[in-house]
């Protein structure tokens, strides 16, 4: 796909599917406890890299940032998933084709402006740090001292607006609840 495309049409093609998953949305109590695990857990990834992001300003290698180069991207990821798995398994197929086709290029476009950004950290932070699975062990970059790596922010998690994804995950919860309980 385009990248062009891609990045235009992500947020407008995500919503879309979101109102067709609302339509076809049949989650049982085991689905719905299964998948809210995952999506609370990219919740919780989301969170996390928003309270160490300070965008343009400098390279994020901290907290998430330490474990995949695109947290955000991947907590989306299981956000969706996640509430896939709780509406109907087999949306979770859809889910993963969104991702490679919609997110890949984004993330391959993204990956060449924050190089130009940070050329002399963003090497040895790209040879260490998987673009999108997270590693188990968080990488410190070598030369990184105690001010390079502030802990979690909450004013940044705040002024990224990242609460808003916390209401978010709330309405699909409570309607995947409604759903449940009407049998759908």
């Amino acid at each position: 796909m385009n990248r062009e495309l891609a990045r235009r049409i992500r947020v407008p093609l995500g919503f879309l599917l979101a109102a067709g998953y609302l339509v076809v949305a049949r989650p049982t109590l085991l689905t719905l406890v299964v998948g809210t695990a995952i999506a609370f857990a990219g919740l919780t990834v989301r969170a996390w890299a928003a309270g160490h992001i300070v965008k343009n300003d400098r390279l994020a290698t901290t907290g998430p940032y330490a474990h995949t180069r695109n947290p955000l991207y991947f907590g989306s990821f299981l956000i969706a998933a996640g509430f896939a798995i709780a509406a109907h398994w087999s949306l979770l197929l859809l889910v993963i084709a969104f991702f490679v086709l919609i997110y890949g290029p984004t993330i391959r476009d993204e990956r060449v402006g924050i190089r130009a950004r940070f050329p002399d950290a963003y090497d040895d932070w790209e040879r260490n740090v998987p673009s999108f699975v997270p590693r188990a062990t968080p990488w410190r970059a070598a030369s990184a001292g105690p001010a390079e790596h502030p802990g979690f922010d909450f004013n940044l998690y705040m002024r990224h607006g990242e609460w808003r994804a916390a209401l978010g995950f709330a309405a699909v919860l409570a309607y995947l609840i409604f759903r449940m309980r009407r049998g759908a």
